[in-house]
């Protein structure tokens, strides 16, 4: 976001530094480095990652040497003292995680007084090594505070505001929702046009979320106990609150709400000085609880009669703690194998096109992205291919990231990747956010707020120009009322995340499936158009740090028009267009083991499946078991074979589909 949002460092082409195995040089350079010394990830071969698992590393733990000469060579003499896999094993999903080969990336530990790029540049030499990538470090990119709401006008707001649609008493301030084009005129001057929201009521008439989507957020760590967030927190059901055991045996203790990977802990952390309510802000966007009479409403967070969409959090930052490339791999990988479908991201690169001076330099092409960060790259394949189900609502993960606030005219990476989105972020009047980026690599817009834009609007409970932000929820040491304003592309992405997810939503109540790339093109086919706003002068107000003052400044709309991506984000379109969109979801076939069973839900197979009965029949019973227990199918394997079989449910409706039982099948869990 704008002035509150993280960024990660860039790091271009780091490995090649002009050094030998023979020749390994000694950092005594006092600077403080964007990377962590004496740590590399290296992705081995998988013969020489077979060995190192052979020779010591069975589950998890470490070893100290690879069992390879060339390799231990070099390890040797820089005092290398553990390799780890860097992705703990979970034996759920080691299948596809060696399929993908991402069992091959090891963490590298070593001396620190050795160079971490001159030991790259040794490893990556050798042929044994397929990939090496510094330990990255990832910063927030600014400290300021969040804007809160004060309990005076919370008061206010609780004792005046009524909807027909929503009983949640800060809606009208939340225009990006529903904008009526009447928030910000004055006089002659308008800068807010009806409809340049998201248009979430059109929406809401289909859903307003379902519990069953899930989205991980890849943030700070959210408030879990706001009382407009926790009833739509994500809980592993096979872990404990505040254990310290590894329950369900996936590598992470304690995971019962996410983890964080920033403090390598279960506990989820919100309320450190140095937290800064991001991650709580982002999380509310998408799934406040609507219609509960408190605070603000959502995108996606159904109401009292029914819940909605998850957040799994992936914490990235705890207090002081920063993330590093280890962690965001790591969460990235856990998001799909624990059921989430959306990475929300509000965080990226510097933009290759932003000014240097000020910026710093990033990444220009998706090829210096992949070199310069293959892991990073490796690990949002394996979300983007692996998350979700074949048999479910949504085949394939999306990654939703932030454009950047550079102004630059190029959108950030990781966002700007083929496979990714990237968000820009509009104003009430569906002109381009002063500070954001656009141009290549940009798939869509959304909201983000405009403070400087709005400057000048403002009332006794607002400082100037924040009702021209994104209001949501936040940890009570930002805000006593819960609730303040943040703006930037931060909040455009999870606008964006939030219409995605009320669109699976949508699409799982229809029992309609969609490949992940099928609902990113519906996403950019159904946007509202805005060019014909990109006429003109925009003038704003920009805060100088360094010499106290606001000046005027104007920006040319012309030279957007065409790179603010497909358009605005539009909820009501985008779900009209999931009526009849994808395949109908079809009852699967089913793999059981051997003397094994295997659980299916029944009622997500059918059209309002959670009100019928189903019953089953079996063409060869010696094969294969079924008991019926309401609509939860248990199958039991009872000798090696095929054969059909039927469910037919009460209003008439019947499926065919195949049973196969064999040794070996994986009949560990729901289907």
């Amino acid at each position: 976001m704008r002035r509150f949002y993280y960024t990660i460092l860039t790091i271009a082409l780091c490995v090649a530094v002009g050094c030998s195995k023979e020749d390994v040089a000694v950092s005594c350079e006092p600077e403080v480095k964007p990377f962590v010394e004496g740590v590399l990830l290296v992705k081995f071969t998988p013969d020489v990652a077979e060995i190192i698992e052979r020779d010591g590393l069975v589950t998890r733990g470490g070893v100290t040497r690879s069992g390879v000469h060339s390799v231990d060579e070099v390890l040797t003499l820089v005092g290398a003292y553990n390799l780890e896999r860097l992705f703990p094993v979970d034996m759920a999903t080691e299948a596809r995680t060696r399929e993908s080969g991402l069992h091959q990336w090891y963490i590298v530990r070593f001396d620190a007084q050795y160079s971490a790029q001159a030991v790259a540049e040794s490893l990556s030499s050798l042929g044994e090594v397929q990939r090496v990538d510094l330990n990255r470090k990832i910063k927030r990119a600014y400290n300021r505070q969040a804007k809160p709401l004060t309990e005076q006008h919370l008061k206010y707001l609780t004792a005046t505001r009524s909807s027909a649609v929503v009983n949640d008493p800060m809606y009208g301030l939340q225009w990006y929702l529903n904008n009526d084009g009447m928030m910000f005129t004055s006089g002659e001057e308008v800068k807010s046009v009806a409809g340049a929201d998201i248009r979430a009521e059109g929406a809401w008439e289909r859903s307003m979320g379902d519990e069953s989507v899930i989205v991980a957020v890849l943030d700070e760590g959210v408030f879990i106990n706001h009382p407009d967030l926790r009833d739509n927190i994500w809980v592993n059901e096979d872990e404990s609150f505040g254990s310290d055991s590894d329950n369900d045996d996936n590598g992470y203790k304690g995971d019962y709400n996410g983890y964080n990977f920033a403090a390598k802990q279960g506990t989820i952390t919100w309320n450190d000085v140095n937290d800064y309510g991001h991650g709580t802000h982002v999380a509310g966007t998408i799934a406040a609880q609507n219609n509960n009479g408190i605070g603000i409403a959502s995108i996606a967070g159904g109401d009292t009669n029914r819940s909605g969409v998850k957040i799994m959090v992936c914490q990235l930052f705890a207090g002081a703690r920063s993330a590093d490339a280890i962690g965001v791999a790591r969460a990235i990988k856990y998001a799909a194998d624990n059921g989430a479908v959306i990475l929300q991201c509000s965080w990226g690169y510097i933009s290759g096109a932003a000014d240097e001076v000020e910026w710093g330099v990033g990444y220009d092409t998706e090829e210096e992205w992949i070199a310069g960060s293959p892991l990073e790259k490796e690990s949002l394949d394996y979300f983007i291919h692996n998350a979700g189900s074949p048999n479910g609502t949504i085949d394939g993960g999306i990654a939703v990231y932030a454009a950047g606030n550079e102004w630059a005219a190029k959108a950030s990476y990781p966002g700007a990747a083929d496979e990714n989105i990237a968000v820009a972020a509009t104003a009430a009047d569906f002109t381009p956010a002063v500070y954001t980026n656009y141009g290549p690599g940009t798939n869509i817009s959304a909201p983000g707020g405009d403070q400087d834009y709005y400057y000048e609007y403002y009332d006794a409970d607002h400082a100037r120009g924040e009702l021209g932000c994104i209001l949501s929820t936040l940890p009570y040491h930002i805000s006593p009322s819960g609730y303040g304003f943040m703006e930037g592309t931060s909040m455009a992405t999870p606008q964006v995340s939030g219409v995605l997810a009320l669109a699976i939503s949508y699409a799982a109540e229809q029992r309609r499936h969609f490949k992940a790339s099928e609902l990113m093109e519906l996403m950019e086919q159904t946007a509202t158009p805005i060019d014909e706003y990109m006429t003109g002068k925009k003038s704003y107000y920009r805060y100088i740090a360094d010499m106290d003052l606001v000046r005027p400044m104007t920006i040319d709309l012309s030279v957007y028009r065409g790179k603010m991506g497909a358009g605005q984000i539009n909820a009501a379109a985008l779900l009209a267009a999931i009526d009849g969109g994808g395949v109908a979801i079809r009852f699967p076939n089913i793999y059981v083991a051997l003397d094994g069973e295997m659980v299916v839900a029944a009622s997500q197979y059918f059209l309002q499946g959670d009100t019928l009965t189903y019953e089953v029949s079996i063409a060869d019973s010696s094969v294969v078991s079924c008991e019926v227990e309401g609509s939860k199918l248990r199958f039991k394997g009872l000798k090696c074979g095929s054969t059909t079989a039927t469910i037919k449910a009460n209003n008439g409706e019947e499926q065919n589909f195949s049973i196969t039982v064999r040794e070996g099948a994986s009949s560990n869990g729901w289907l």
